[in-house]
């Protein structure tokens, strides 16, 4: 319980020099950030063992024996790391700073935010380029209203997989859990698509990716559920409207908390959505609610956000105070 309330301080600790400094653009820009380098393993196998000429079968035990070393391997960077870091003076400080790394509210805040400033600023056009840089779908399909929509919902679902999550297994397992996470999360984002060049080889990262997320997922979306009173919306409610859309989204995670997300700011989110090369006709999340997002809907949306990692902080923190009590 010690060793366990020792990660939460670190935790406490990483989640505010995140919400603090963020990622700094200097350092970044003279030194590859640590998901790049991930990133940049994941592309090489997925050009050298990805192989289109093998059968389907056989790319899917390529792209699982691929994802099981990557996970492995980050495991056993995370544990050499944290053995280093915590040998030396002060070394917690420094498995901190590290998770703050991997953890993603600052930055994620202030991409969400770019959408809102470019609808304000630039219209359709600063929106469609601001929202192009955090979601998927096809930016110049979208109207006003459907770039409001994408950016919430990618505030939503980024604050489980971006935030929720790397702190989850940080808590649970320290740095090797933290990187061992975003490894998966970096795979699943590259090559677990359902492409035609992906669709075998990214399978097991897709799945697996699922299975991670599972309960960082529903916490993210019962922190943001629980923030409805105090943004004037009935805290039952929310919690009915998520657990009654959330299994309708297609993916087994993401609609939770873009279910409540959309209950606490009254607007029917997720929905009927094109993509480069294909469209998706998904229901919406909270169908009766509002469908024509605003710039201001972003604001509201990025206070919830703020709320809800608030709630989360303040969990970890009493788990960190728990041997005060014992």
């Amino acid at each position: 319980m010690l060793l366990f309330a020792d990660t939460a301080f670190l935790l406490l600790l990483a989640l505010a020099l995140d919400a603090l400094i963020g990622d700094p653009r200097r350092l970044w820009a003279a030194v590859p950030h640590p998901v790049v380098l991930i990133g940049k393993v994941i592309e090489i196998a997925d050009q050298d063992f990805n192989d289109p000429a093998a059968s389907p079968r056989a790319r899917k035990i390529y792209g699982a024996v691929f994802l099981a070393s990557l996970v492995a391997c980050s495991l056993l960077v995370g544990v050499l790391i944290e053995v280093i870091l915590r040998a030396l003076p002060f070394g917690e400080i420094g498995v901190a700073v590290i998770a703050a790394i991997f953890i993603a509210q600052k930055s994620l805040y202030e991409h969400v935010a770019a959408v809102r400033d470019g609808l304000l600023e630039d219209g359709l056009a600063g929106g469609r380029r601001a929202v192009a840089m955090i979601v998927g779908r096809d930016p110049q399909q979208l109207d006003e209203a459907g770039v409001a929509r994408a950016a919430i919902e990618s505030c939503a679902e980024n604050a489980a997989d971006g935030v929720t999550a790397p702190a989850f297994w940080f808590l649970l397992f320290g740095l090797p859990g933290l990187i061992a996470y975003k490894a998966v999360n970096t795979a699943d984002s590259m090559v677990g698509h359902r492409t035609e060049r992906h669709e075998a080889f990214g399978w097991a990262s897709a799945r697996f990716d699922d299975l991670v997320n599972w309960p960082a997922a529903r916490l993210c979306g019962l922190a943001m559920a629980v923030t409805a009173p105090l943004n004037g919306r009935s805290l039952q409610e929310s919690l009915a409207v998520m657990r009654r859309d959330a299994p309708k989204h297609r993916s087994p995670n993401a609609g939770w908390p873009e279910a409540a997300m959309a209950a606490v700011l009254g607007l029917a989110l997720a929905g009927p959505r094109a993509y480069p090369g294909y469209t998706v006709d998904d229901p919406f999340m909270n169908e009766g609610g509002r469908r024509e997002a605003t710039a201001g809907d972003i604001s509201r949306a990025l206070k919830v956000f703020r709320q809800a990692m608030v709630l989360q902080a303040v969990a970890v923190a009493a788990i960190a105070l728990v041997p005060l009590f014992l």
